[in-house]
């Protein structure tokens, strides 16, 4: 596999991942996958992403040629220029490219047909299980279509349940108040037939039901996007394996098309492109640049003596927060490396005060952005502070690494939930952080019989999702399925 030349490439799959780092980093790793199995690859990103990811990986790393066979491509996204290096607006971006993206990736799949374009007639559409446009336009060129649902099986369930929610009258809320006094503790208590864990409240659910406002963005967006994906596309493609969402998957494997579990994503593409090899270096989907120098730091420290703490892309947080955040790591005792994006702070940059610096000082290591991958897995790090986005969690699961959660928004809350009741590898952080109770969840998680407990459980989890991707195993076996029975044309609708 993996071994075909640029001109024996007959089959040509047209990635479009929706545009957010979170979101991009899934579809670029099942692109390094299909290109191995000999497919042309056109990924395509927006043209704010595109120069994003020129500014963090150099000025020719999109150049056709670097990688044969595989090609990067852009499209407006119909929001107004900006050169930020930060993600957009999401319920902006997600309204813009619901209503103008068609017309533009049509127009892309008629040009890569053009027999002068230099690529293979385009075969098979892979888009965002959140870009349902795209469905349409591989209708328009008579090729099979196939989603991939970058977030967990269990946000999707909960996204599918908007509708009844809703129609329940338990969303949109009535008033403001809603949010802080109780309401949100409500146990929804027909979720579990639905494929949702027994006693979930609302407040577990993805955040966007958290409106008053019946016609809130995102809230109907979510919804809508959730019944297209049990529609449209031909088969629906998870970064997860069964043995950790199996309530979920059997659900979705209920009401949509033929689901296809292919992960985790991170440990399947490592089976498959060997390190330093050119897929490797020359293909990567960080939007911000990485700092150098992580790793040789958490070599001078012992084992499981580090705090890993990074939000992802998209968390905000107010200043007053970021402080509470700051102190509590300082007064927990531990050493620890914080992943600090520019624009963490709402509206503000991200600065942290002197007396904080001085500290903290030889046992804090303040980033920008880093390659989280090889930081989490390093053996100094004891725990991850995170958002409870899905990459972060499985990259956290594949580790080995228990989880302390500040859940943002979208399905980082129900995530939240599962790690923390069913899986039994993370604890909650309050929405309202205080420092003092942050240092003692942190020493709890570190060196508390908790602690013990959640490392014994995701040393399980680790080596299950190991397992799940051996070669040979179940990660492999269903991408080879939906190959043949979807990508080679087998499973396109009419």
């Amino acid at each position: 596999m993996g071994s075909e030349s640029a001109a024996v490439r007959q089959h040509h799959a047209v990635m479009i991942p929706y545009p957010a780092q979170g979101h991009v980093t899934p579809m670029m790793k099942l692109a390094k996958l299909l290109h191995a199995r000999g497919f042309h690859v056109t990924f395509v990103n927006t043209e704010f992403n595109h120069r994003r990811l020129l500014a963090s990986r150099g000025a020719h790393a999109l150049d056709d040629g670097a990688v044969p066979g595989f090609r990067f491509a852009a499209i407006p996204d119909g929001l107004p220029p900006s050169d930020a290096d930060a993600t957009q607006d999401i319920p902006a971006l997600c309204h813009s490219t619901s209503t103008t993206c068609l017309p533009h990736l049509t127009t892309l799949l008629a040009n890569l047909n053009d027999p002068n374009s230099g690529a293979p007639p385009v075969t098979c559409v892979v888009c965002d299980g959140v870009m349902s446009f795209a469905y349409d336009a591989a209708r328009r060129i008579g090729v099979p279509c196939a989603a991939l649902w970058t977030a967990s099986a269990c946000g999707f369930v909960g996204y599918s349940h908007y509708r009844h929610l809703v129609d329940r009258g338990l969303v949109p809320l009535k008033a403001t108040s809603q949010l802080t006094d109780g309401y949100l503790d409500t146990v929804v208590d027909d979720a579990a037939a639905h494929g949702m864990c027994d006693g979930v409240r609302l407040r577990d659910f993805p955040s966007f039901i958290r409106t008053t406002d019946r016609d809130d963005i995102m809230l109907n967006f979510l919804m809508r996007e959730a019944e297209r994906l049990s529609r449209l596309p031909d088969a629906v493609i998870l970064n997860t394996f069964d043995d950790i969402e199996r309530v979920a998957l059997d659900a979705m494997r209920a009401v949509l098309p033929p689901v296809y579990t292919v992960g985790p994503l991170l440990l399947h593409v490592r089976h498959v492109i060997p390190s330093g090899s050119p897929v490797d270096v020359a293909i990567g989907s960080n939007l911000w640049k990485e700092q150098d120098g992580l790793v040789e730091w958490l070599d001078g420290r012992p084992s499981r003596s580090v705090v890993y703490v990074n939000y992802g892309s998209i968390t905000v947080m107010t200043n007053e927060q970021l402080l509470e955040f700051a102190w509590g790591l300082a007064n927990s005792g531990y050493h620890f490396i914080w992943n600090v994006r520019p624009d963490l702070v709402k509206g503000d940059t991200a600065v942290l005060p002197p007396e904080f610096l001085t500290a903290v000082e030889g046992r804090g290591l303040l980033t920008t952005w880093c390659p989280q991958e090889k930081v989490i897995e390093h053996p100094a790090v004891g725990v991850f502070l995170t958002h409870s986005g899905w990459n972060s969690t499985l990259d956290s699961i594949c580790a080995g690494v228990p989880m302390l959660s500040w859940p943002f928004f979208a399905e980082q809350q129900t995530n939240c939930r599962y790690k923390c009741t069913e899986w039994g590898v993370g604890m909650e952080i309050g929405g309202e952080v205080e420092r003092g109770e942050l240092a003692a969840t942190i020493r709890e998680a570190m060196e508390g019989e908790k602690g013990r407990e959640m490392r014994r459980r995701a040393a399980e989890w680790k080596e299950m999702a190991v397992r799940a991707t051996l070669p040979g195993g179940p990660a492999e076996c269903n991408l080879t399925r939906l190959i043949d029975d979807v990508l080679l044309g087998g499973g396109k609708k009419g």
